[in-house]
């Protein structure tokens, strides 16, 4: 056949069956916005139940490739598996996840600034104040990981600023990565502590209104984590 289907053997029917449609979704067999043969057309090309079909189609719509519209069909959302891309960022290294924070952080506190609202810096402002708290009543180092929860709060907060949910979809879905990279980082004796003082500072540039501000005062926040990840990486390699 020319899409490249063939009939699914007798082991997990509905994941060859997923498998198989997967691929010819990468493979662009299907282009994004076409709609996908019926349920008895692809039963047959996999000499499967349409039953069979239909999970793997739901599995599929739920994974956020595929997209079903009532009398009309199943049509193509995306050609890549958000799932893979997950995976492959939650196996990212600390340097990977903290690059990409970066990236993602410093656009957001630019549009941030153009685009904050009084009640996105009282938000801001309210997570640093519950960070605070924990900080001042778990002086010892190994209280600094109950201050993630915050800190996170605070960094999808200046996102959630930018008020681009594009931006914020793909933060969040980047976050659970964020978040064992900060449990990691704050769970390291070598790590610095947090920084309160760089993340006001933010606060404080993205208030202003000034993008180039708030960019690099963004930057700045992220340079000591950054520094001391290269410092620790380097001593790894130099014992190996």
């Amino acid at each position: 056949m020319g899409d490249g289907l063939h009939a699914a053997g007798r082991r997990s029917l509905v994941d060859v069956a997923i498998e198989q449609l997967r691929e010819q979704l990468g493979a662009g067999v299907w282009p994004v916005g076409s709609r996908i043969p019926t349920e008895h057309e692809l039963a047959e090309r996999l000499q499967v139940g349409r039953n069979t079909v239909r999970e793997a189609i739901r599995v599929l719509v739920h994974a956020g490739m595929l997209v079903s519209r009532q009398g009309e069909g199943t049509f193509v959302r995306s050609t890549s598996d958000p799932a893979a891309v997950l995976r492959g960022v939650q196996r990212s290294g600390v340097r990977d996840v903290l690059e990409v924070r970066a990236a993602l952080e410093a656009e957001a506190a630019r549009l941030a600034a153009l685009r904050h609202t009084p009640e996105d810096i009282a938000r801001m402002r309210d997570a640093l104040a519950r960070e605070a708290e924990v900080m001042a009543s778990h002086p010892e180092r190994t209280g600094r990981e109950a201050t993630v929860e915050h800190d996170l709060e605070f960094h999808t907060a200046v996102v959630d600023a930018a008020h681009n949910p594009a931006l914020a979809e793909v933060y969040r879905y980047f976050g659970a990565s964020v978040r064992e990279s900060m449990r990691a980082s704050f769970g390291d004796h070598e790590m610095p502590e947090v920084n309160l003082t760089t993340h006001r500072a933010l606060v404080d540039a993205i208030e202003s209104g000034d993008p180039d501000q708030a960019e690099a005062a963004c930057r700045e926040l992220l340079a000591g984590p950054t520094a001391a990840v290269e410092q620790l990486l380097a001593a790894i390699a130099a014992r190996k």
